[in-house]
């Protein structure tokens, strides 16, 4: 029997100390060789069971096995040199030093699905991976090559839908693309960046997802959410074409956020990630006010077709934090799952 309201992460999970320093974007590995690889699985096995341990319905990997969402799928590539480096302005709002495109890209071999395969096998539940977009890829780099974001984006739907098709053969049953970047460029995203997404999952036939929040808890996000005003209206720029894609899930940041809970109805009959968990603070949600951010989107969503979820990734948090966030989702997904049962 389908499980109502399936719970599920956006994105990361608080690394073990012993892997990399803990609260901290980019950190490095503290192992190398051969143990860098068995502690990468031991870490994937304690994230799940974590997830497992607070009842979530749809376990992911927690990305324990790599250092960051975007950079990581990118550090396999050809075509793109980290040692050509420029500082360019991510997301429209802080500079990074990122590695330059500096021929054509490629993918000669596959880079999670050993980890997703190594996943697979330790769980029976649906696991879930996430990918970054293409959009969110390209912006997260110098193109010294292409002189076009949306050529670039276009070459990396067709490398993403290879890596997609082979992780779906893993056993993957949810595939979630990444795109913070369609919060920010909207003329963009209108007119290729969608497109291109569509690219990404040609073919596929496991559900998938779009991921568009408003960040990580750091500061560079939480100072320009700040500056967004008392109304977040940045999805209603994107909703209307995503309503009529092929992606199956939109995921999206609603918990201690500016967003008008209206907008959903711009996606009416999507199924939809209810971001029900603030990622940007330390403070760990009662399940009470979990089950009254899933109430209010149900009054845009039907029961069906929401999936409580955290509003982005939890890598920045505390282990004890993000645990005690984990709990807090499944706890209230229970309340307003016998609300709508009884």
């Amino acid at each position: 029997m389908k499980t109502l309201l399936p719970t599920s992460t956006a994105g990361s999970l608080p690394k073990p100390s012993w892997l990399a320093e803990p609260e901290k974007l980019w950190s490095p590995w503290k192992l190398e060789n051969q143990a860098l690889i068995e502690g990468k699985q031991d870490a994937l096995r304690v994230a799940l069971q974590e997830q497992k341990k607070a009842g979530i319905d749809i376990v992911s990997d927690g990305e324990q096995t790599r250092q960051h969402f975007v950079t990581t799928f990118i550090e396999h590539l050809e075509g793109v040199d980290f040692e050509k480096r420029k500082t360019v302005k991510i997301r429209d709002r802080y500079d990074v030093s990122v590695p330059s495109v500096v021929g054509t890209v490629s993918r000669p071999n596959a880079i999670f699905v050993n980890d997703a395969k190594f996943l697979r096998a330790q769980t029976d539940k649906p696991i879930k991976w996430a990918l970054p977009g293409p959009m969110t890829m390209v912006d997260t780099l110098y193109d010294d090559h292409y002189k076009s974001r949306k050529d670039l984006a276009w070459e990396f739907a067709k490398i993403l839908n290879q890596e997609a098709k082979e992780l779906e053969s893993a056993g993957v049953d949810i595939i979630q693309f990444d795109e913070p970047a369609f919060n920010v460029f909207f003329d963009e995203v209108n007119s290729w960046g969608i497109a291109c997404l569509e690219k990404a999952i040609e073919g596929l036939k496991c559900e998938t997802v779009v991921h568009i929040c408003y960040g990580y808890g750091i500061k560079a996000n939480t100072d320009w959410k700040e500056s967004l005003g008392s109304e977040w209206r940045q999805y209603e720029e994107v909703f209307p074409n995503l309503q009529h894609s092929n992606i199956d899930i939109i995921s999206l940041e609603c918990h201690n956020s500016s967003v008008p809970i209206e907008l959903l109805e711009l996606v009416r009959g999507k199924k939809i990630m209810v971001g029900a968990i603030d990622v940007a603070s330390n403070t760990i949600e009662t399940p009470e006010e979990v089950a009254a951010t899933l109430r209010k989107a149900l009054k845009y969503v039907d029961a069906d077709k929401l999936y409580p979820s955290t509003n982005c990734g939890m890598a920045p948090l505390s282990r004890e934090v993000a645990r005690g966030k984990l709990n807090a989702l499944q706890a209230g997904a229970e309340i307003v799952r016998k609300e709508l049962t009884t």
